[in-house]
Parts: structure tokens; sequence; C-alpha cells
């Protein structure tokens, strides 16, 4: 829970296991944190934007949100909790923990 609202936690093993066509995968992070990768399949929105683009992320799936470290997609996290979206999900330790555990990164399509 952050900021009173309720979302889940996954982590970097969830999210490898995960089939990429069954979520929506969204990276919250700066542009120039962006260009050094990504985790393929997500989509880039950076943080700032959100309020301007919520209606662009789907109810019907669960959303897994990322940043470098976890703490900017959690407040995207309870930003969209916030809003009535229950199907939000905050990567652990952001794309870092994906690199620590050694996962690949790809350029942003």
């Amino acid at each position: 829970m952050f900021g009173g609202y309720n979302f889940k936690e996954v982590d970097v093993d969830y999210l490898a296991s995960v089939d990429l066509g069954s979520i929506h995968l969204l990276d919250v992070r700066t542009d120039a944190e962006v260009s050094r990768g990504v985790i393929d399949g997500a989509i880039h929105l950076p943080l700032h934007l959100l309020p301007m683009r919520e209606h662009d992320i789907p109810k019907d799936k669960p959303v897994i949100i990322y940043c470098n470290s976890g703490a900017r997609s959690a407040q995207a996290c309870a930003f969209m909790a916030a809003k009535g979206y229950t199907n939000m999900h905050n990567l652990s330790g952001g794309i870092m923990a994906w690199m620590r555990a050694g996962k690949p990164l790809a350029a942003l399509a």
C-alpha cells in the first residue's frame, strides 16, 4: 500500500514468466532513462504525462508499471488506484532489479 491506495507488487521472476500479451507493461521513466534500454514489450509513458494519458491505460488486463528503482512506479500505481483502477502492479526494484537479475534490455520500439 502506498499513500493509502492498494496495488500489488510483482518481482522480476514473475515479470519474466508472464505472457507479455496478457499484460500492459508501462515504463514511466524519463526519455533519457529510456534511451538506455527498456524491458521488451514496454510502452513508454513518462510519469509526468500519466495524468493526461490515464484514459489510455487498459482496465481489462493487468498493468505492470516500472521505473528505475520502483519508487516512481509505486507513485504511478497509487495514482491509478486513486482513479479507480484495480489492476495495477508495481515492479519491485524497477529496471535496476531486472538488470541485476541478468535480464535483457531492448531498444524502445
